[in-house]
């Protein structure tokens, strides 16, 4: 039997679909990400979608669209880790309609991306949580999901990366730098991820969240110099005075409390909001105590968010 080359193309790529397809074990799931994105779109395209109860409003003589339109743009980015055992595990997680969750993307040990939902969708990856005045987190935001188990470091290639995609997602979408957070930061009373490994100096430095200036904390810790008194014709009389401040001082209007709000923190629960400020800042003794350096340190950082 002879066939057309058109026929034979056809035949080629529906070989090939049904490889592509056999050898993907996400196939079915695919199927039904496609229906349900196609579902999402036949709601666009009505003219316009008509909300409960419109039909007893008062409509005008003709409907108008306006031309000046576009999808949604996400202003977070919220880092999560998995806390489960694998990338496949967690793959499986999302692609369960019973489970609920999902992510725009995951991120593998072995630094493989999975770009799960387009980034303009909303994903449901955040829960209930707060950033500012943004309550409703999942549709402002972006979810990555490290494949991490909750306590372990963070591979190379996965931060690698996790740069990357940061990279493309501030340049597609205009992500500002303060906006690339974690998920403890929008939910301190029940998330503690990522965990206190993850490399935060490392992405505040290639411009993916705000960072500490070390240099300005570390003066303030400094102990200021011995005074040597002066008697009444200026010349010094022996006695010193070892100053107990040091050589910078925080300023007594200064309130922990607003810091944390004006950076973003839900402060309602003051402990947990500062749990995640030092799960994210400072990384070691993550309880909710703050130290003189810690205050130093937020001190800094409020100053950076005014």
């Amino acid at each position: 039997m002879k066939y057309s080359a058109t026929t034979f193309c056809s035949l080629l790529l529906a070989c090939a679909s049904l490889a592509s397809c056999s050898n993907n074990p996400y196939a079915s799931t695919n199927r039904s990400h496609k229906k349900q994105v196609k579902e999402l779109a036949k709601q666009l395209r009505t003219l316009p979608a008509t909300i409960p109860g419109e039909e007893q409003l008062q409509q005008g003589d003709y409907w108008v669209g306006t031309t000046n339109l576009g999808l949604r743009r996400p202003n977070l980015v919220i880092i999560h880790h998995t806390a489960q055992h694998s990338t496949e595990q967690t793959l499986d997680t999302f692609t369960k309609p019973q489970t609920q969750v999902s992510s725009h993307y995951v991120i593998g040990r072995d630094g493989k991306v999975y770009h799960m939902l387009n980034d303009n969708l909303r994903a449901w990856h955040a829960g209930n949580g707060r950033w500012g005045n943004d309550t409703d987190i999942n549709s402002s935001s972006i979810g990555i999901e490290l494949d991490n188990n909750g306590a372990e470091p963070f591979s190379d290639a996965q931060v690698n990366s996790l740069l990357q995609v940061l990279a493309l997602l501030k340049e597609t979408h205009r992500i500002p730098t303060a906006n690339f957070i974690g998920h403890a930061d929008i939910a301190p009373t029940r998330k503690s991820d990522p965990n206190r490994n993850f490399p935060w100096k490392k992405l505040a430095a290639k411009g993916y969240g705000l960072w500490y200036d070390e240099g300005v904390v570390e003066k303030y810790l400094l102990p200021a110099a011995p005074i040597a008194l002066l008697d009444s014709t200026g010349a010094e009389t022996g006695e010193i005075i070892q100053p107990q401040d040091s050589v910078s001082t925080i300023p007594l209007y200064f309130n922990p409390r607003e810091a944390l709000r004006i950076i973003g923190y839900d402060t309602s629960d003051m402990p947990a909001a500062i749990r995640a400020f030092k799960l994210h800042f400072i990384q070691e003794e993550v309880n909710e105590v703050l130290t003189e350096k810690d205050k130093i340190i937020l001190y800094n950082l409020y100053q950076k968010y005014l």
